[in-house]
């Protein structure tokens, strides 16, 4: 990031459709028009990888860390493709507006990518297909085991497979191959379907001058292809059972932590194999993006590892990861690192250097920004350094008229009115911020959709530490109207960002 510039933060399945999630289709185009329009430059989403209904549909709870979402396939896409008619797709069930409605979606697309995976076998792979099986070998054939044997066993987690399956026994996985084999072919063409739409909406957008800033989670779920195919770079006991689990101590987002669950990283065996299966993690995602934040980054540096019988994340300890050894290793193998790193919390001495060392910008969120401490938070605008990337909120916070409204105390809210030289309604707040962040001397300057809007909490993607309610927002159609992107373009080029 070398000028100043701004962006929107808005998931892919926020988007507005008639098949009940934002997809890769034409909606999603018309959002990149609506970014081009507001003079905005960045466009960040949340990571694109499968979700399931026992992760509540959290882009940070996967089964993969290399495949692609099929629910965010576009049937019109399929359509423009030749592998659906327009009267297959008939007329969609009458999705919520304003919601995503994940099983009711995963049933309705699910009898039409069986009938696009008919047309396509019944017409014969083609080059582009095979070529994306070859360029994508070290992870697809994995996965789409992966996926067949579950679905085969009725979702039973790994570690509890028939054997042959459990330890993946050459004769077992030959033997998957012939009795699953259709499933593992359908599972391999949506995986290429959704990365030739992928591929064609990034194009787009980069040709209309806007950068796609994708999210990397640190951990992956221990019920993954990766861990069953990688087992060696996860601490896993006996049993295949993770003997440590990742999480964060107590924070501002919970009294007595987080607890992930997932199993925390070998990074002994990580190092002696030059972080060869992070390395090829990154590609992938590189490949996907224009930058990539990682999320909790310091878990880079030092990590929170808790006994997996623990029930809260309380008792946990921390763990120095070779965070230079790790990033070395990875500067050696690509000419440059767009890297942005979530470093939100009590961030460490050693985090901050390992930052600076390899020139990774970090985030500084304005709801953080007006405790008593104000004059000398890093939060807080006037502290912001050229190298950051400035936000109200992210997917984690409340938005901010609902953060305002519900979460914000008396004397930050008198703070705020101080710093702004007046005092301001509910309904101007979310204007404001975004004019603080527009204003920042940071070079970045990210607002999620939801603060565009004015929404109040009902519109609050995630709750860190909940597992209901989670993930399902939307944009109406007729939100991203002209008179939105007037009033955005305008706050952007009064402050340098166009």
């Amino acid at each position: 990031m070398k000028k100043r510039a701004s962006g929107i933060l808005l998931h892919i399945t926020c988007l507005p459709s008639r098949f009940g999630i934002g997809d890769m289709g034409s909606a999603a185009r018309r959002f990149v028009d609506f970014m081009a329009r507001s003079g905005q430059r960045y466009w960040q989403i949340l990571p694109l990888n499968p979700t399931e209904a026992g992760g509540c549909h959290s882009p940070y709870h996967s089964f993969s860390a290399f495949a692609g979402n099929p629910l965010l396939i576009s049937p019109e896409g399929l359509v423009d493709d030749g592998l659906l008619r327009e009267e297959e797709i008939g007329e969609p069930p009458a999705f919520p507006g304003d919601r995503v409605d994940f099983e009711a979606v995963a049933a309705y697309k699910a009898p039409l990518f069986q009938r696009a995976w008919e047309r396509f076998m019944a017409g014969g792979p083609s080059g582009p297909f095979d070529q994306f099986i070859r360029e994508n070998r070290g992870w697809i054939d994995d996965f789409a085991r992966f996926f067949a044997i579950k679905t085969h066993l009725e979702g039973e987690t790994w570690d509890r497979w028939p054997g042959g399956y459990r330890d993946r026994d050459p004769d077992a996985m030959a033997e998957a191959d012939r009795s699953l084999g259709d499933l593992v072919g359908k599972t391999r063409f949506l995986q290429f379907i959704f990365y030739r739409q992928w591929a064609a909406l990034k194009g787009y957008a980069n040709r209309r001058k806007i950068q796609i800033l994708g999210d990397i989670p640190i951990y992956v779920n221990h019920d993954s292809a990766d861990v069953w195919s990688h087992r060696e770079l996860f601490k896993l006991d006996e049993n295949n059972r993770p003997a440590a689990v990742s999480g964060v101590p107590p924070d501002y987002f919970s009294a007595t932590g987080q607890l992930w669950g997932h199993p925390v990283y070998r990074w002994d065996v990580l190092r002696e194999r030059c972080f060869d299966w992070w390395a090829e993690r990154l590609d992938r995602n590189l490949a996907l993006f224009n930058w990539v934040r990682l999320d909790h980054f310091r878990g880079l540096v030092s990590y929170w590892e808790v006994a997996a019988e623990e029930e809260t994340a309380m008792n946990g300890k921390w763990v120095e990861a070779p965070s230079v050894d790790f990033f070395n290793g990875l500067s050696s193998r690509f000419s440059c690192l767009p890297i942005i790193a979530e470093d939100l919390g009590v961030i460490t001495p050693d985090v901050r250097e390992v930052m600076r060392r390899f020139g990774f910008p970090g985030m500084r969120l304005l709801h953080f920004a007006f405790g008593d401490d104000l004059p000398r938070n890093p939060y807080a605008p006037h502290n912001h350094e050229a190298e950051c990337v400035a936000y109200t909120g992210t997917h984690d916070n409340n938005t901010t008229r609902g953060w305002f409204e519900n979460d914000m105390p008396d004397e930050d809210r008198d703070r705020l009115f101080q710093y702004l030289g007046r005092s301001v309604p509910a309904d101007e707040i979310a204007w404001e911020l975004i004019r603080l962040v527009q204003m920042s001397p940071a070079r970045l300057a990210v607002v999620p959709m939801q603060d565009l809007l004015n929404l109040g909490q009902e519109a609050r993607m995630n709750q860190p530490a909940t597992t209901n309610g989670n993930w399902q927002w939307r944009v109406r159609g007729d939100d991203l109207s002209e008179g939105l992107a007037e009033r955005l373009l305008g706050v952007t080029r009064i402050y340098g960002r166009v």
